[in-house]
């Protein structure tokens, strides 16, 4: 008899529940039953106030970071990081291309999964928060003083991204890991040698004090996939786990191929005796090619640095570096309480969810019980390690996090639901329905030492009926539980952009005070930077022209400008002098073959124009900047290739 496929066992599996008895402790009414008046109340900020939380969603596909305030719901900004952003010149403008750059060349696109908060001490601090490029290896940091991306390092010896950027307890590392392993060095060969040849990587991205980053060591691990990790906290602190699945190495047809052992792994990653390993000059130095683009806010440009080589560190070579711990198969994520004692990873096709202990797994290592050893890596007895099974929690489990008052909550796919439980007693103790189809849950501070357990937000993958229809794909959702109390209540239902995967949160007031307002003109040292009127100017050097621009309310000087050429490469310094709190100005030209520029004040940014055929071309501010800003306009005159005009500028002079 053939195996069923995945789809085939999701379907039966989840009509199964569906038709079955509704389970103890259930809330049948949405989330609690609330009224609507009382939910609205619940989630109202009137005008003029600020939401309580900052939330920072994945645009999944869209590339990018949504911010969000809880509990109200509203969007408040889309932070461009490995997509460009028309509205924003990210990626458009000369000082953010060297941003996208990697060693497959200029990438202007990702699928952005998992936001991760900074922390110190185990708790968000609000320096950074750090999202992983999915499809070309990659891992961003977003400054939040200013909500824009600082640095983007490129992942090398590795197919995918997904376990990623996961952070240790004092931002010593962020993490990632191979989704598909690939040959390592990647080359040309066979796909039959995949169980012989093909590899994993579990990357270390080691962060500085001022946030810099780099591939500190990598470990190389058998050939499974990696999924998602979580670092230990407090008695865990020093290591970090990755679920695995795919330990059959299949490599077609995964649904069924890939679910065949009734385990897969965690893979424990003891970092700190990996720093001991690389002091003692056990890694590998690797060639590998790889970029580390960072944006400086002294300059506003982005420097692209081209890296050589990796350290690697191999398991046969470095006992006690990695163990793996049994897992029902296909785990998704893996999951650490606030204390570092329960590890959480489940089978997402289970009904079950199984719970490690790390004070078990580190007797199990004391003891050496172990089931057997994969390429150096010790497999621990999966009864030795494990703390206990929270029984028929519901169909499909994901994702969890925890409240600080020893209750966790589990997303369940296939059911559609959250699920409450107890980490000491495994009991559970409330359920509440998601619309529908739920990935990732989050809690403010919920994968952290400290949440801040008030709020639970589900990211759901379908929406169906939930909102208006808006052709054949409907907007992608989130929704607000209110888990304050003993029983979760469904609050809201908001739109979100993109798919957002993961998401994490913190108090607005930790946030707000860091927040940059303005770049002071005198700090500026873009070296096309103009920051008088009277320093505007227009030069060229053979068929490269260079305009130094400004602009402040309402007006650009020069707005009129001629002598340039057709086959020139027009370089548009614009420069913002305001010195005032949210006024940018962008610019843009009739023509350009690329998007604006939006300038923040005291900032200098750069668009590169080509001109292709002679006339004169406008250009105005975008940006509303005054009751004048109609009137922010300019002309520039192009003229035939090889012509005599002069190269001249003026505002009203």
């Amino acid at each position: 008899m053939k195996p069923l496929s995945i789809i085939t066992t999701l379907v039966i599996l989840g009509a199964a529940w569906l038709t079955g008895c509704t389970p103890e402790g259930s809330n049948t009414g949405q989330g609690g039953a609330l009224s609507s008046a009382d939910a609205a109340s619940r989630v109202y900020v009137p005008p003029g106030e600020h939401d309580e939380f900052y939330a920072f969603m994945s645009g999944g596909f869209s590339g990018q970071i949504s911010v969000y305030g809880l509990p109200s719901g509203r969007l408040f900004r889309v932070i461009p990081v490995f997509s460009q952003d028309a509205e924003k010149g990210y990626g458009y403008n000369e000082e953010t291309k060297p941003m996208l750059q990697t060693s497959f060349g200029f990438v202007p696109w990702d699928d952005s999964h998992h936001p991760e908060l900074s922390q110190t001490d185990g708790v968000p601090d609000g320096r950074w928060i750090f999202i992983n490029g999915n499809n070309t290896p990659r891992i961003a940091r977003v400054d939040l003083s200013t909500f824009e991306t600082a640095e983007i390092i490129e992942i090398p010896n590795s197919g995918g991204n997904h376990s990623s950027p996961f952070i240790t307890a004092n931002s010593e590392y962020v993490v990632a890991g191979t989704r598909f392993s690939v040959p390592i060095p990647n080359e040309d060969m066979a796909l039959a040698e995949y169980k012989d040849k093909f590899k994993g990587s579990l990357s270390f991205i080691s962060v500085a004090d001022d946030g810099d980053m780099d591939v500190a060591f990598q470990v190389l691990v058998p050939g499974y996939d990696y999924d998602l990790a979580h670092a230990g906290k407090g008695k865990s602190h020093g290591w970090v786990f990755f679920t695995t699945y795919n330990t059959e190495k299949a490599s077609t047809l995964k649904e069924i191929g890939a679910s065949q052992n009734d385990k897969d792994f965690i893979a424990a990653v003891n970092w700190q005796k990996a720093e001991e390993y690389l002091a003692q000059g056990k890694a590998h130095e690797m060639s590998a090619s790889y970029y580390n683009n960072e944006y400086s806010d002294e300059n506003h440009s982005a420097t692209s640095t081209l890296k050589n080589s990796v350290n690697v560190l191999i398991p046969e070579e470095c006992p006690g570096l990695v163990y793996f711990l049994p897992t029902p198969k296909s785990p998704h994520g893996v999951d650490v309480d606030p204390t570092g004692e329960y590890i959480v990873g489940n089978g997402k096709l289970s009904a079950d969810m199984s719970v490690h202990s790390f004070t078990k797994m580190m007797q199990a290592i004391e003891n050496e019980d172990f089931e057997t050893t994969i390429d150096g890596i010790p497999v621990l007895n999966y009864e030795t390690v494990l703390d206990g099974i929270v029984k028929e929690a519901g169909l499909g489990p994901l994702h969890t996090e925890f409240d600080g008052k020893g209750n966790a909550y589990t997303s369940f796919f296939i059911s559609s639901e959250v699920v409450k439980w107890k980490t000491d007693t495994k009991e559970v103790v409330d359920r509440a329905p998601s619309y529908y189809s739920i990935g990732h849950l989050m809690i403010p501070g919920g994968d952290s030492q400290q949440p801040w357990g008030k709020y639970l937000v589900s990211l759901n993958k379908i929406t169906k009926d939930r909102y208006l229809p808006t052709g054949p794909e409907l907007t992608q959702s989130a929704q607000l539980y209110d888990i304050s109390g003993d029983k979760m209540e469904l609050l809201l239902d908001f739109p979100t952009v993109g798919e957002p995967h993961y998401a994490q949160a913190l108090p607005a007031d930790l946030l707000k005070p860091k927040s940059v307002k303005t770049f002071r003109l005198e700090d500026n040292q873009h070296p096309y930077a103009t920051v008088t009127e009277a320093d505007a100017k227009v030069t060229r050097e053979g068929n490269e022209v260079h305009i130094y621009i400004t602009s402040i309310r309402s007006h650009f000087k020069p707005d009129n400008i001629e002598g340039i050429r057709v086959g020139d490469k027009v370089y548009i310094h614009l420069t913002n002098l305001e010195q005032d709190w949210d006024v940018p100005h962008g610019l843009s030209v009739m023509g350009a073959n690329n998007a604006e520029i939006l300038v923040m004040p005291g900032q200098t940014e750069t668009l590169l124009w080509e001109p292709g055929k002679p006339g004169i071309y406008p250009f105005y501010c975008t940006d509303f900047c005054s009751a004048l800003h109609q009137e922010m306009q300019g002309y520039i005159r192009v003229s035939p290739s090889g012509s005599n005009t002069d190269l001249t500028w003026s505002t009203g002079e």
